[in-house]
C-alpha cells in the first residue's frame, strides 16, 4: 500500500510542476488559481512521501518519488510546454525510469 501512496505522491509532484507553468503562461486571477493549485499539490506530495516513509526505507522512497517528479516533469514539458524532445532527453528519462523499476525490484518491502 505504501508504494502507491509513494506513486500517488510522485504524481501530485508532476501536479505541482504543471500547475507552476500554467501560472507562469497565465496573467491576472487565473495565474493565482495555479498558485493554488500549486501550494495545494506541493502539501499533498510532501504529506504522501511522509506517509509513505513511515514503512519503506527512506532513501529509496526519496529516490523513487523525485524520479516519478523528474520523469513525470519532463515529459510534461515535452507534452504540454512544447519542449524539445531530443534523443538525449529521451535517453536519460528512459534511464531514470529503468533507474526507478530498478530500486522497486532490490527493494525489501
Amino acid at each position: 500500500m505504501n508504494w502507491i501512496i509513494l506513486i500517488v505522491g510522485g504524481l501530485f509532484e508532476v501536479g505541482f510542476t504543471y500547475s507552476l507553468g500554467q501560472a507562469r503562461e497565465s496573467q491576472g486571477n487565473s495565474s493565482y488559481l495555479w498558485y493554488t493549485i500549486f501550494v495545494i499539490c506541493l502539501f499533498a506530495s510532501m504529506g504522501l512521501l511522509m506517509k509513505a516513509t513511515q514503512t519503506l526505507p527512506l532513501g529509496t522512497a526519496y529516490a523513487v518519488w523525485t524520479g516519478i517528479g523528474a520523469v513525470g516533469s519532463v515529459l510534461m514539458g515535452i507534452l504540454v510546454f512544447k519542449e524539445p524532445a531530443t534523443f538525449w532527453r529521451i535517453f536519460f528519462v528512459t534511464t531514470l525510469i529503468a533507474s526507478i523499476i530498478g530500486l522497486k525490484v532490490v527493494s525489501n518491502h
